[in-house]
């Protein structure tokens, strides 16, 4: 895996309906695929020259990361914001952010928090948090000096603040936007690793990375519906649990692997796929483990129901804190993800196809 590249697309702005610029950074890591995108930002790679006749496999990530809108422009200059995507409030306060106006600049600001100072003993004590009641502060005096001279205005997005790091003695990453530009990484990688090969497999791959995940998984109804197809592999950047649950019970343990996600609240997994990619797995050394979640959920839930039913396998990598300005994750689980659906694709044939899809489940009745 390209630390660089991965330090790239986390870095690129994208608020959930504005990731224009992670499209643009994705497709300059993709000139020797096929590229195009649509009104909604989701962005086809396509492997050159590819049969029209062979079964095809969807690649999903989404490039949308959790952020905030500008909802109001007070008049002693501070900004009323909503979110894209679901923060926990008590996370929100005194990070920095950075705002892109209409013309294209970018604002730095502080989202608010109250000094201890002029807290009552109440406040203190509470840690109820009221996203209108938070705010972001970009060292205006006046709601003038916000438009006129900052150029802010209502409906402007925000992002976290954060710039991607990799600590190469430790294997560790951090940024922002591991959920899901973890994920973006991993189908670049996949189909570079196949591209030599892209002939000789018996399916066409199709990356189809989706906008709009984290407010309603909006982008993947529609790739899926563009790319229709006969199987899918669905990347995530799944949030890990190995501080929160005992060795024993942690499931999204960050350095073990790639995680393959048997349930959540979006998708019952295809469990023919899911034992394919295990056998792959222990066959060739890569690290894994399995997941029940009994919440979250995955662009998944929504190109399973496309067509006729599409078997979907879930690959995450582990996640410290998404949802959240900064994350950390393993470079070797990263490569665990993307190496196991490489070879998953390389070694599907015929007979593994009519398997996963099914197909043979009447044979012996008929």
């Amino acid at each position: 895996m390209d630390m660089q590249m991965f330090g790239r697309i986390s870095d690129a702005f994208g608020p959930s309906g504005f990731e224009e610029d992670v499209v643009r950074t994705i497709a300059g890591f993709c000139r020797e695929f096929e590229v195009e995108n649509d009104a909604m930002n989701n962005l086809y790679v396509r492997m050159p020259g590819a049969d029209k006749e062979k079964p095809v496999i969807q690649l999903d990530a989404h490039t949308d990361e959790c952020g905030f809108m500008v909802q109001a422009i007070h008049e002693n200059g501070v900004l009323g914001i909503v979110m894209l995507g679901g923060f926990v409030l008590t996370n929100i306060p005194a990070h920095t952010v950075m705002i892109r106006t209409r013309s294209g600049k970018m604002v730095r600001g502080i989202i608010t928090s109250k000094p201890v100072h002029f807290m009552n003993d109440k406040e203190r004590a509470s840690q109820e948090l009221d996203i209108e009641k938070i705010y972001v502060d970009i060292g205006a005096v006046s709601k003038r000096e916000v438009e006129e001279v900052f150029g802010v205005s209502i409906g402007d997005p925000m992002m976290p603040e954060v710039s991607f790091s990799y600590d190469e003695e430790h294997g560790v990453c951090f940024g922002k936007a591991f959920d899901n530009r973890a994920g973006c990484a991993c189908i670049v990688d996949t189909m570079k690793q196949l591209y030599k090969e892209r002939e000789q497999l018996a399916v066409q791959v199709v990356g189809a990375f989706a906008a709009q995940e984290e407010v309603g998984m909006r982008g993947a109804t529609v790739t899926a519906q563009v790319v229709k197809p006969d199987l899918a592999i669905v990347f995530e950047g799944s949030p890990s649990d190995d501080f929160y649950f005992s060795a024993a019970l942690a499931q999204g343990r960050m350095k073990s692997g790639v995680q393959i996600r048997r349930l959540d609240k979006s998708y019952v997994s295809n469990p023919v796929f899911m034992e394919y990619a295990i056998k792959l797995a222990k066959k060739y050394g890569i690290p894994y483990q399995e997941t029940v979640r009994r919440g979250g959920s995955t662009n998944a839930g929504k190109i399973s129901l496309t067509g006729k039913a599409v078997p979907v396998l879930v690959l995450g990598v582990p996640s410290r804190y998404v949802h959240t300005h900064y994350n950390f994750c393993a470079k070797k689980d990263l490569e665990a993800a993307a190496g196991l659906a490489a070879q998953v694709i390389r070694e599907l044939d015929g007979e593994h196809l009519r398997h996963i899809c099914r197909q043979d489940v009447l044979d012996s009745c008929l």
